[in-house]
């Protein structure tokens, strides 16, 4: 009886054992066991739909206003941060109407002149709509260049 395909068997059959016991070292895709957390930055269903002029908080608790959403890759938006201090050296600080964001009376700027791309996964609550009269001196600061969050 020929046998010299047999080391060409076993060769498979090792190839075979070590793909499944070290599936997860090589960079292989695993599936995630029924009732797991889905992968960070996304849901179990579609993404979050922000609009334009909308204030949002992000899974990190920090606030934005969005600027852009169909342009932008992917399921990423372009907004603009929501900050405390304003900083009288950059021209793309824009002050909010005091209550538009957080306790009654607190101060609130967008930092429109450096927008950032964010994943539509990380929005969590919509705070409301940006009054339409600070969206309109808003709205042409924001579509310059962004960085990627």
């Amino acid at each position: 009886m020929d046998t010299s395909w047999w080391p060409a068997v076993a060769a498979v059959v090792a190839v075979a054992l070590v793909v499944l016991v070290a599936g997860g070292r090589l960079g292989l895709p695993r599936r995630a066991p029924p009732g797991a957390a889905p992968p960070p930055g996304h849901g179990t269903g579609p993404p979050p739909r922000p609009r334009a002029g909308e204030l949002w908080c992000l899974a990190d608790g920090r606030m934005c206003l969005v600027l852009v959403l169909g342009p932008v890759r992917g399921h990423r938006a372009r907004v603009a941060w929501i900050s405390g201090k304003y900083d009288d050296r950059r021209a793309g600080v824009v002050p909010l109407p005091p209550g538009t964001v957080g306790a009654q009376g607190r101060a609130a700027f967008v930092e429109a002149d450096r927008p950032v791309e964010v994943s539509l996964w990380e929005f969590r609550k919509r705070m409301g709509v940006l009054d339409p009269t600070v969206w309109d001196e808003v709205k042409g600061l924001g579509g310059g260049g962004c960085r990627r969050r």
